[in-house]
């Protein structure tokens, strides 16, 4: 995976042609010029530990386009793919009572459903003739670490069941970057996180998305009408906003093998030009309430589960 130029292909020039489906080479960075990410310290007063849901990679070839949360009932409300992990019935139909009837991919009784767009190798022209843009073979992640943080300066609450989250913003590129939430790391480099462009990662190195949630919960809602303002991030020190209470914080980290130099993407509406600065995740909760349980007392004590 080291940074050399990529030859050209059928789904990437690289030139910036505006009759190229994009990445553009602008879009890439060596990991090693991206800076340093400090998060924020954990008070005294603030929850250290964390939870992992093990619920594998999508071995099973979980994908459609659809997403239930912002266009319900749409077969192709997404217009890009998903990867999909935990539940396993998943698709534009689903509601809170498809969702707890199914099966799932996670340990423990976890029926939650969490979903990404995916990663292409870009190099390829499988899929050509896909009317989104959307082309090239599909990378499934080589790990998905599906982890429960705690919060900086208080404890955590358990999250209601049904609860929706999303982060980042699918339309980013033209939207501008209010919601973007992306970040594209290496393994061996994690503090350094870059927001807005793919990252080209040194050999045997593997590439990373880092996808943050919304953690501060209006203590009401499952869900709003723009589907973020029933909860909300953290301030800068890691402090929820008053009025709201700190929940279990999502940390989805997904690992890549991807060949080697500008040659990957995420899946993205037409428009965005395959921008690394639309990557976004979704995730409704529907782990037992008992689970749910754990996930805090695991946090609150410190512990590491």
């Amino acid at each position: 995976q080291g940074t050399a130029s990529p030859s050209p292909s059928p789904t990437q020039s690289g030139d910036g042609n505006d009759c190229d489906l994009g990445p553009f080479r602008q879009d890439f960075v060596n990991i090693r010029q991206v800076q340093q990410v400090n998060e924020p310290r954990i008070g005294r007063d603030g929850s250290r530990g964390s939870f992992i849901s093990r619920c594998g990679t999508n071995q099973n070839r979980h994908n459609n386009p659809a997403n239930f949360i912002v266009a319900p009932g749409v077969a192709n409300g997404a217009h890009h793919l998903h990867d999909y992990v935990g539940n396993l019935s998943t698709d534009e139909f689903s509601t809170d009572e498809s969702l707890a009837a199914a099966g799932t991919t996670c340990r423990l009784g976890d029926k939650s459903t969490y979903y990404w767009p995916v990663i292409r190798d870009r190099t390829s022209d499988e899929n050509a003739g896909d009317p989104d843009g959307n082309v090239g073979r599909l990378l499934l992640p080589r790990a998905a670490t599906l982890q429960f943080r705690g919060n900086a300066t208080d404890d955590v609450v358990a999250m209601p069941r049904f609860l929706r989250l999303i982060t980042g913003d699918a339309k980013a590129a033209t939207n501008g970057t209010a919601n973007a939430k992306a970040g594209w790391s290496c393994s061996g480099f994690q503090n350094r996180i870059s927001p807005d462009k793919y990252t080209l990662c040194p050999r045997g190195s593997q590439v990373l998305r880092i996808l943050d949630f919304p953690s501060c919960w209006d203590g009401q809602n499952t869900d709003s009408a723009n589907h973020r303002t029933h909860v909300v991030f953290p301030d800068q020190n890691g402090a929820c906003p008053q009025g709201t209470r700190a929940i279990p914080q999502l940390r989805m980290t997904l690992a890549y093998n991807v060949p080697q130099g500008a040659s990957y993407a995420v899946d993205a509406f037409p428009e965005q030009k395959h921008n690394p600065v639309t990557d976004h995740g979704d995730f409704v909760n529907v782990m037992p309430d008992r689970l749910m349980q754990t996930v805090v007392s695991c946090i609150n004590r410190g512990r590491r589960c």
